[in-house]
């Protein structure tokens, strides 16, 4: 079964014409959400600390950082586009695999984009083939893939991203499979890293080898023909079940990206029903949180799983601790990044009210539901049951939603206007004539 081989022979003869634009609709939303996140965390520490180690290592410095004034060459730029744009968590979700789909994507094309010129409409092309490999490859081997501790984003990001930068660098059918095999002896990235800075670093290094694994091939460097399929390859060392099916079957008639998410949270996405309900509860009680006794939230087996950081300490644990997250969505009516601060998972109001907040698991709710009880010191007890969260395939978020989750990523970046622009720039990338324009017009004005 010629599994590696069918998925780049897709890819290789796929034409933008077939695709649908319902499917071009959401890859647009796609790459506007993924340039919010990467503009708005460019100057995060996780950058700086990146930026600082590498830079001095950097070739020819005609790529864009997104955001920054700073130039470096395609293969660092990627990187750190990478890790800017996952750093937050705020970034998009496939929610069958809980892969973030953009991250190593998009990462790895806009710098080539800089080098190699090309339309909008061939960016975007090659976006929504490269969430459809990389998402397709997940699929097959998850949950098994996941629960054995891979963090799935870098694993099955890095073929995304070259089966992305391989269309727009031409690749014939063989160096396609090349490319798709390159990528895959890199595939990496464990669950051990969240709530550290190499959570980040598992997109970003997935866009970078991504890209360098198309640039490989087509110079002709050879791999593995079968490296998914291969007894020792990609679905039978990493994973304990596997179905190619899910990779092969339908190709070019379904597409991935249509049942991609955006998070209204910067957080772990199975934190967002327990803060919806919170935020539900806060606004229709008038809540403070000094009047809470005690929070008691029902959730689904992967919350605690993923998110049970009782004590975080710095910020990025506090993004997979459900009972950080249920305090400041009770006293702040949100969950955004300035919810994740290192000084907001010390405040004490935040621990006092952290302290208080309890979840037990219910194997029959799926993660988008939660059940939430909030004890009053005076004695009233409210309940709140979201069936699904906001930001989930049965409550998306409307284009308005994300257009006021861009400004808020990027107006203290940008400023309002020069934000409103890129904002522009990104809804009509399909029409762009050079796709790079978006890069240069992501730059702060002195």
């Amino acid at each position: 079964m010629e599994v590696t081989r069918t998925l780049a022979r897709y890819v290789v003869n796929a034409e933008f014409k077939d695709i649908p634009q319902n499917v071009r609709q959401e890859g647009v939303r796609s790459i506007l959400n993924w340039l919010g996140c990467a503009v708005g965390a460019c100057h995060h520490e996780a950058v700086d600390c990146a930026l600082e180690a590498l830079g001095p290592f950097s070739g020819a410095k005609e790529a864009t950082i997104l955001g920054r004034e700073e130039k470096v060459d395609i293969l660092l730029a990627s990187l750190l586009n990478g890790i800017s744009s996952h750093v937050f968590d705020f970034d998009d979700t496939h929610l069958r695999t809980i892969i973030h789909p953009s991250g190593p994507v998009a990462s790895a094309l806009f710098p080539l984009a800089e080098r190699v010129k090309i339309s909008g409409a061939e960016l975007l092309h090659a976006f929504i083939l490269g969430v459809e490999v990389e998402c397709r490859i997940g699929n097959a081997v998850y949950p098994e893939h996941y629960d054995v501790g891979w963090h799935i984003t870098g694993t099955a990001g890095v073929f995304g991203a070259a089966a992305a930068a391989g269309k727009i660098l031409g690749l014939n059918e063989q160096q396609m499979t090349w490319a798709l095999g390159i990528a895959g002896t890199q595939s990496s990235g464990f669950r051990e890293m969240f709530g550290t800075h190499c959570k980040s670093f598992h997109p970003g290094s997935a866009a970078k080898n991504g890209l360098m694994a198309a640039l490989l091939a087509q110079k002709n460097f050879t791999s593995s023909n079968q490296v998914i399929e291969a007894k020792r390859g990609f679905a039978n060392v990493m994973s304990t079940k596997h179905n190619y099916a899910e990779i092969t079957e339908g190709l070019g008639k379904t597409f991935e990206v249509t049942i991609n998410s955006y998070k209204p949270f910067a957080c772990g996405i199975v934190i967002h029903p327990a803060i919806d309900a919170c935020v539900q509860l806060k606004k229709e009680h008038g809540l403070i949180g000094a009047e809470v006794e005690k929070v008691e939230l029902t959730v689904a087996p992967l919350v605690l799983e993923l998110t049970g950081k009782r004590t975080p300490q710095v910020g990025l644990e506090g993004k997979f601790s459900v009972f950080h997250s249920s305090a400041v969505a009770l006293l702040f009516g949100a969950a955004g990044e300035k919810e994740y601060s290192d000084e907001m998972v010390r405040d004490p109001k935040v621990t006092s009210l952290r302290d208080r907040v309890d979840a037990k698991i219910d194997p029959k709710l799926r993660d988008d539901e939660v059940h939430a009880r909030v004890t009053l010191k005076d004695g009233r007890v409210l309940t709140k049951y979201v069936e699904h969260a906001i930001g989930s395939k049965e409550v998306p978020m409307t284009n308005e939603q994300l257009e006021g989750k861009f400004h808020v990523l990027t107006d203290d970046v940008l400023g309002k206007e020069h934000a409103a622009r890129l904002l522009a720039l990104a809804w009509k990338i399909e029409g762009l004539k050079d796709a790079s324009e978006i890069c240069r017009v992501s730059v702060a004005q002195k």
